[in-house]
């Protein structure tokens, strides 16, 4: 039984989180994550909520993968898809994360969660507001504390990421990748034109710098730097002119295909914290 014990007046005052049910909306990349830490700090009720057809560039460690298979792993948790309450419950019990197909976000309003975390990183937000449970929290730009969230992530890249917003908005998004090895804009893959992705290669593969990745309705998709491809789109997908749709990491290290990025566990180390913050002080 998890429990945040809070110190007042001398008293020791327990809060039972055990059956604290955490929604998320989004199940990629960064979504995935959060919720990798969390379910290791000990929270067993999380569920996630996806498209029916998601878009993932780092797909080996996005929970959302499991809308097209039934199920997916990130690192060693496992992700499965969910269809009503009984397979959320049988999900969780089995100490797995629950994917739920729900674009509009109707499943909030049955399940009653006890903490909403928009993980879209749309850049803005899509229609989260602050009374959607007891606790909301955004990811990145497009959000204001108190306003629409009580809480906002600083997910840019930098000094600041990971640093909890009780008041004002997280930093406006640059459009520029963050740092890896020494690059930036020149790492990630992008859509010559609108049309269909069809891949030349997998990820984990060490590509060379003009080497073909891919193609879009016959234009062909070259890598500009040498290293491994750290992410790539489904094959088959549908994409519009400029679409991130794949990632390559110079650093050449073939394990960090599978596993959680140091900006995602720095966020989701601050999500962690928002919330047993949140809730060792809330005098609800």
């Amino acid at each position: 039984m998890k429990k945040i014990h809070e110190v007042a007046g001398g008293a020791v005052n327990s809060i039972d989180l055990s059956g604290f049910t955490i929604a998320f909306k989004g199940a990629g990349e960064m979504a995935s994550g959060v919720a990798v830490r969390l379910q290791r700090a000990g929270f067993r009720r999380i569920v996630m909520l996806e498209l029916d057809a998601p878009v993932a560039v780092r797909r080996h460690v996005s929970f959302c993968e499991a809308v097209y298979d039934g199920s997916c792993m990130v690192e060693d948790i496992a992700g499965v898809v969910a269809d009503s309450p009984e397979s959320m419950e049988k999900a969780w019990g089995n100490g797995q994360v629950a994917v739920v197909v729900d674009p509009g976000w109707e499943l909030l309003g049955k399940v009653g969660p006890d903490v909403v975390i928009d993980a879209t990183l749309a850049k803005k937000n899509l229609g989260t507001t602050v009374d959607e449970a007891p606790l909301v929290v955004g990811l990145g730009p497009g959000f204001t504390a108190p306003i629409d969230v009580h809480r906002v992530i600083e997910t840019n890249r930098g000094h600041d990421l990971g640093r909890i917003i009780a008041k004002g908005s997280a930093e406006p998004n640059t459009g520029i990748p963050g740092n890896i090895g020494g690059y930036t804009v020149e790492r990630v893959l992008r859509a010559p034109a609108d049309g269909k992705f069809s891949s030349l290669c997998t990820i984990g593969d060490q590509v060379k710098r003009g080497e073909g990745i891919g193609e879009v309705d016959g234009t062909i998709v070259v890598a500009p730097i040498d290293g491994v491809l750290r992410g790539l789109i489904r094959s088959g997908t549908a994409v519009k002119s400029g679409l991130k749709i794949g990632d390559i990491d110079p650093r050449g290290k073939v394990e960090y295909c599978r596993t959680v990025s140091e900006k995602s566990r720095a966020i989701g180390g601050a999500v962690l914290e928002a919330i047993l913050s949140y809730f060792a002080t809330s005098k609800r």
